[in-house]
């Protein structure tokens, strides 16, 4: 049965995955104001505390499918009160979908349909074309329900804003990438295009400015809006608490996400949060086993290394003068693994994502995949407010005072791309 969230932490029955975490970056260390305990890892995620368990063909299978395909029932929110059918019926072409960052998994459709799109015979500007694609599964994170030419319903799934695809066959058409942060997905833009009444003037301006590959996860909530990038799903097996600012292991927040983002139908309360929220019928918890063996078997994309001497140097930087090894270290390179956050002031971190959550802090991000062109060559930190490695390292150079030569922050940049 699904676990309900306390202060006190998760109940050891974990939740799993679906849109995970929003808040993504690379976060950081701290050495002027002492870090806070939060929970012991090994309590709150079983898994994490035998560094992994064994699992079978079967439950990675089936936690593909509930990552790829499953709703939990989000049809309801998404078809009954946003009327999307409605409108993407009538004005999201092929084409105008690819402009709000939505994917096409190319091995979906049948080999025909790809003859077709290959020789340029089918009509990318039109509507009824993106029908066809949700009839065979193939817009990546859509599930829709086809009768005949219709579509009738349409819900969300985790690989809406966790998967994306490698572009072989054509920008925004090729083989499904999962875990991958969508970083051209504009959700905000999305949603309001919904015709309902309950996306106000007002928040149809917030959901519009936030752009490709942001979203704010508890907006609905406070009404504060901090936009926050989308952040990969992969390489999480060994990382205890998996939000930016430690509320929870992976089980937390992807329940969070499911029942209150998604609308997905279950049962999430957090006390500390003042969230509440009872869906019912439980579709959530009974799949969450499933789905969190699947996005533990994602492994992040491998590094780039151009320059062996240079990723040489860059790790000495590093491990040495530019002191990131304080925060950044063990096999996923953070802190938070000891149970360790950190305040916003001894970070350089703005406060007011962290504010509006449990722990009011930020935890170390592990680090990985952190570039892999072309689709992941930053923003960072929580916020995208550095733009690249090269900002992230001036970022830290400055908040800590560090003294570091433009071959050194070169080469340190270098080594992090090896991550």
């Amino acid at each position: 049965m699904f676990s309900s969230v306390s202060a006190s932490g998760v109940r050891k029955h974990s939740f799993s995955i679906v849109l995970a975490a929003i808040v993504a970056g690379m976060a950081a260390c701290s050495t002027d104001e002492g870090p806070a305990a939060t929970v012991s890892p090994s309590e709150l995620n079983p898994l994490f505390a035998k560094g992994g368990t064994a699992l079978s063909p079967q439950v990675l299978a089936e936690g593909q499918r509930i990552f790829r395909f499953d709703t939990f029932g989000d049809e309801t929110y998404w078809t009954d009160t946003l009327h999307m059918p409605d409108t993407i019926s009538k004005v999201v072409s092929p084409l105008a979908a690819l402009g709000l960052g939505l994917k096409v998994d190319i091995d979906a459709l049948p080999a025909s349909l790809q003859a077709a799109l290959a020789a340029g015979d089918v009509d990318l500007n039109s509507p009824a074309t993106t029908t066809v694609l949700l009839s065979h599964d193939a817009v990546v994170g859509l599930k829709g329900t086809v009768s005949g030419t219709t579509l009738t319903r349409v819900g969300i799934t985790c690989a809406l804003c966790h998967s994306t695809v490698d572009n072989s066959f054509a920008p925004g058409i090729g083989h499904r990438l999962d875990g991958w942060p969508n970083r051209d997905l504009n959700v905000g833009e999305i949603v309001a295009l919904s015709p309902s009444p309950v996306i106000s003037t007002a928040l149809r301006a917030i959901l519009k400015s936030w752009g490709p590959g942001r979203y704010d996860p508890r907006i609905n909530f406070d009404g504060i809006n901090t936009p926050l990038v989308m952040p990969g799903a992969y390489g999480l097996r060994q990382v205890a608490l998996e939000t930016f600012t430690g509320d929870g292991p992976v089980s937390y927040w992807n329940a969070y996400v499911a029942i209150t983002q998604m609308h997905g139908h279950g049962t999430f309360v957090d006390p500390r949060i003042g969230v509440s929220v009872s869906n019912p019928p439980e579709l959530v918890g009974p799949k969450l086993d499933a789905l969190r063996a699947y996005q533990f078997s994602l492994s992040a994309p491998a590094g780039v290394a151009t320059d062996r001497a240079a990723v040489q140097r860059g790790k000495d930087v590093f491990m040495g003068a530019g002191g990131c090894a304080t925060c950044h270290y063990g096999v996923a390179f953070t802190d938070v693994n000891d149970g360790i956050l950190h305040s916003p002031a001894s970070v350089g971190q703005d406060a007011t994502y962290a504010n509006r959550t449990a722990t009011k802090m930020y935890r170390t991000t592990p680090l990985r995949g952190l570039w892999h062109p072309p689709q992941l060559q930053g923003p960072y930190f929580h916020d995208g407010s550095a733009p690249t490695l090269e900002a992230v390292v001036a970022h830290y150079v400055t908040t800590f005072g560090l003294t570091l030569s433009s071959q050194q922050r070169a080469d340190l940049v270098t080594y992090l791309k090896t991550l």
